[in-house]
């Protein structure tokens, strides 16, 4: 990662940040942007693993549309580098929340292998991952012409033959979308039961099924040929869709307790705050629907809000220490 460093045993515990931003892609960065304009002191941690890295292109962000995941976030590295933020290679194991004698709760964000840093509020912007249905050969396709969202990659698509895989419920709703990116849609449901409702709304929108079990994917050239089904038959495809199931790297929230939902996935307000005083969240790890324009916000929101509640907690810290010094004064 051009533009990182390594952190010494000699910055670690006695160096304090503002926000410790654990997380360097979109939201990460955005956030300790917005920090780094505001004079706080920031330190973003991390381990150089993107999700999209995969993908040549990203899309549907203003003015950097068809531009590549790794050239959005050098520039980013760049442009918070020149506000004072510190930028750390490598990955927190673990953070824990320390509380000082008559002081405000800080968090120790542990290095993997190295020190340990000091903040008085962190953000976790960790992302998630994609758990791939085990299809034989759909790996090797990922982000290439295997792919899951049709807003991210269906105009790249579009007038081509595209097959949707029926795996999670929201398979159906991704075939009927992506009938507008293409007249020759095909959805294989699988391992996925289909209703007669389903079929209906399928025909009514010019979508074909193909019923059975998928085995593997066809490839020829560094490009998808066709779906291969159980008994043997291929259907030709030139790209297919799949809704992956999405896991949060969400460890060093829910091992400070952070609330979670029904659904498993941590809760936060509009701005990032979780449940736990001091602690923030943006980005994939807490929405699994924030694209990477939506990701940059969410991060923008929550480093508004860190600034705004470090700055009431000064407030307050320099009012108590005026009262005491008039207390002392009158005596």
């Amino acid at each position: 990662m051009t533009g990182t460093e390594n952190v010494s045993a000699k910055d670690s515990v006695d160096s304090v940040y503002d926000v410790v931003v654990v997380g360097g892609g979109a939201s990460g960065l955005n956030a300790a942007l917005v920090l780094g304009r505001a004079r706080r002191r920031v330190a973003v941690v991390d381990a150089g693993q993107p999700r999209n890295a995969p993908a040549e292109h990203m899309h549907g962000f203003l003015s950097r549309d068809r531009t590549s995941p790794a050239a959005l976030l050098e520039v980013g590295r760049h442009e918070v580098a020149r506000y004072g933020v510190r930028l750390v290679e490598g990955r927190v194991d673990q953070i824990e929340a320390v509380a000082g004698d008559g002081e405000a709760p800080s968090f120790l964000a542990q290095l993997a292998g190295g020190p340990v840093l000091r903040a008085r509020r962190v953000l976790v912007a960790t992302g998630l991952r994609d758990e791939l249905p085990a299809v034989a050969g759909l790996r090797q396709r990922w982000a290439k012409d295997v792919l899951h969202c049709p807003y991210c990659h269906g105009y790249e698509v579009r007038d081509q033959r595209i097959g949707v895989l029926g795996t999670a419920e929201g398979s159906v709703h991704q075939a009927l979308l992506l009938s507008r990116w293409s007249e020759d849609v095909v959805f294989f449901p699988h391992t996925l039961g289909l209703g007669e409702e389903d079929r209906e709304r399928f025909a009514a929108l010019g979508v074909r099924v193909v019923d059975g079990e998928v085995t593997q994917l066809v490839a020829h050239g560094d490009r998808l040929r066709g779906v291969e089904m159980a008994e043997g038959h291929v259907v030709t495809r030139d790209a297919l869709f799949v809704a992956p199931r999405m896991v949060p790297h969400d460890a060093l929230l829910t091992t400070l307790g952070c609330r979670t939902g029904a659904d498993g996935w941590v809760i936060t307000d509009p701005s990032g705050r979780t449940s736990v005083p001091g602690v923030w969240a943006a980005g994939n790890v807490v929405d699994q629907r924030a694209q990477v324009i939506t990701a940059a916000a969410r991060g923008a929101a929550a480093a508004i809000a860190l600034n705004h509640d470090l700055l009431e907690e000064e407030i307050a810290q320099v009012m108590v220490a005026r009262r005491g010094a008039s207390a002392v004064a009158v005596r």
